[in-house]
């Protein structure tokens, strides 16, 4: 079966990065497969980073949780972003962690475990400055609450969330550390003693040691993308490799002549006679519409820019009056080619104006993973 488009998956890539990270830390290693994965796959990704040595997996939605119990894995399991409303007694019988951010949010799980008779397992998360999740103008009450319901509970960890661990120049990081500090003490002082605390996104997993704490949460550096490529560097500077490789094939190669305009809004224009090659992938298949020339594909040993405007199911790119390209070609979009002169994925982010995270993400499940190694 041939693919008009695919991604491939290197699972060596992923295993290989979260044994790299391992090395580099004392603390034990979640591996963050929200989002599928970051667009990766959710369980081939879960199972691979498991075998590396992840010792817990973290997603955002309780879907995502519930997704991976009934496929089989039954690694610890953190659900971060669970608002009121949730089915928190199907949470419990999956042997869901939960995070807790708001008092109302404890009190439905308190009644969820009630109805089930089992304990839930809890991870505190305290807002140290990030202004996102996590309690804040609550937490006096919630002191008192919890308090009176710590024996209702199996509570497992604190937890907090940085919001410029990928600026290491910043004092930021360390501002909130010591805001976690004194969240701990609070919980201590009233006879909560959480059994871990976890503090480490990527950034700071790879510019803090000092915030690894018990648990890091490994999220994009395990897919071998840096969390900031201009404040950190990029990925080969922690010797991780990129997992994704996106391709996609030209549906038509054809001349265009020097001054044609291209694509929705002409917005370029040919500055030379030309082969214009149309790749079938658009923005409904996660390419960014806002990309620029700085952008392109791989073709043959040879950079071929984008031209125009993307459009929904395809885009353009100049693959050069002298190329033997043709329709039915595979071009490589981003990630590994034969020379290493082919687009990455942080090429794309920046022609984007976004992040590499977005970039992989996006990837729609229209276009099929393919899974390496």
């Amino acid at each position: 079966m041939t693919y008009r488009a695919y991604a491939e998956i290197d699972l060596k890539a992923i295993y290989s990065n979260v044994a790299t990270i391992k090395k580099t830390t004392s603390a034990e290693i979640l591996a963050v497969v929200k989002a599928d994965a970051y667009g990766h796959g959710l369980v081939p990704v879960a199972q691979t980073a498991i075998s590396a040595g992840a010792t817990w997996l973290g997603v955002a939605l309780l879907e995502e949780a519930v997704a991976l119990r009934k496929a089989g894995i039954y690694q610890r399991t953190i659900a971060w972003l669970t608002p009121p409303g949730e089915d928190f007694v199907s949470a419990l019988k999956h042997d869901i962690d939960l995070s807790i951010s708001s008092i109302a949010l404890l009190e439905e799980i308190l009644a969820a475990s009630k109805t089930l008779g089992k304990k839930a397992r809890v991870h505190i998360e305290v807002d140290t400055g990030m202004r996102r999740g996590g309690l804040l103008d609550e937490w006096s009450e919630f002191l008192k609450f919890i308090a009176i319901h710590k024996d209702d509970l199996h509570i497992i960890g604190l937890w907090t969330h940085f919001a410029r661990a990928d600026e290491p120049d910043s004092s930021a990081t360390q501002e909130q550390i010591i805001e976690f500090e004194k969240y701990l003490m609070d919980l201590h002082r009233v006879g909560v003693v959480p059994e871990i605390t976890h503090l480490s996104n990527s950034a700071a997993t790879l510019a803090f040691p000092s915030a690894h704490r018990s648990m890091v949460r490994l999220g994009i550096a395990m897919y071998g993308l840096s969390p900031d490529v201009k404040t950190l560097g990029d990925a080969s500077k922690y010797s991780l490799k990129p997992a994704m490789t996106l391709k996609g094939k030209l549906s038509l190669v054809k001349r265009a002549p020097k001054g044609s305009a291209v694509g929705y809004g002409g917005t370029a224009l040919l500055s030379d006679d030309t082969k214009l090659g149309v790749v079938v992938l658009g923005y409904s298949d996660g390419i960014p519409r806002n990309s620029n020339s700085d952008a392109g594909v791989w073709i043959d040993g040879v950079r071929a820019a984008l031209v125009g405007r993307v459009s929904m199911d395809q885009f353009v790119v100049d693959l050069g009056i002298s190329t033997q390209a043709k329709a039915g070609d595979y071009v490589t979009v981003f990630g590994a080619t034969p020379d290493d002169r082919g687009y990455s994925i942080d090429d794309w982010a920046a022609a984007a104006s976004t992040i590499n995270y977005e970039i992989v993400t996006r990837i729609a499940s229209r276009v099929p993973r393919i899974y390496l190694n």
